[in-house]
């Protein structure tokens, strides 16, 4: 691979480019290493939305999505009920439900930004911020730490890898498991 090009002369990396295989076995436990890290870390991750729902006494599923609003909103991309209702897998009507408890416990607005006054933007308070920063500052603070150990190679190599593993759990998503699973085999 020369310039970024893959093998066929594509934009698209060989995934492989570079790899030295010298035991498959080994290579199968790095593997499996990697994915029970994988699998670790959103539990942890998980964990850490639960520990903000009990610290602002929210349901979890609340302070999950309160979660997503701020995230959306620190990537200058703030969230519409709709797409919220994506991120963390609730029907809009239960979403709808979500919404009023998190605007009445003043956590979130609802703001009509754009140019079609339908479209409705997903805004944190400004009580709710501060909080969060709290919660989470030690949280992004360490990530930081983390992440500063490695080369700007080595995170764009971890991007792509992620956006890799996303983009098959997306797809394994919308196909086979679109109905809530693959058909259980007959006894």
């Amino acid at each position: 691979m020369r310039d970024g090009l893959g093998a066929d002369g594509s934009g698209a990396a060989d995934p492989t480019a570079g790899a030295v295989r010298l035991d498959p076995a080994a290579d199968a436990v790095r593997v499996d290493r990697v994915m029970d890290g994988l699998r670790a870390f959103g539990a942890n991750y998980t964990e850490f939305t639960r520990r903000f729902a009990t610290w602002l006494g929210l349901h979890s599923t609340d302070a999950a999505a309160l979660v997503e609003i701020l995230y959306a909103e620190d990537q200058g991309a703030p969230l519409s009920p709709a797409r919220l209702s994506e991120r963390v897998s609730l029907s809009s009507g239960a979403t709808a439900i979500l919404l009023k408890r998190l605007e009445q416990a003043g956590h979130i607005v609802r703001t009509r930004e754009s140019t079609d006054r339908r479209v409705v933007t997903l805004r944190s308070s400004p009580d709710i911020r501060p909080r969060a920063m709290a919660f989470f500052g030690p949280y992004s603070e360490r990530m930081a730490e983390a992440m500063a150990a490695y080369s700007p190679r080595e995170i764009q190599h971890f991007e792509e890898f992620l956006g890799r593993l996303r983009s098959t759990m997306d797809t394994l998503l919308a196909n086979e498991y679109e109905g809530g699973g693959p058909v259980p085999p007959t006894p």
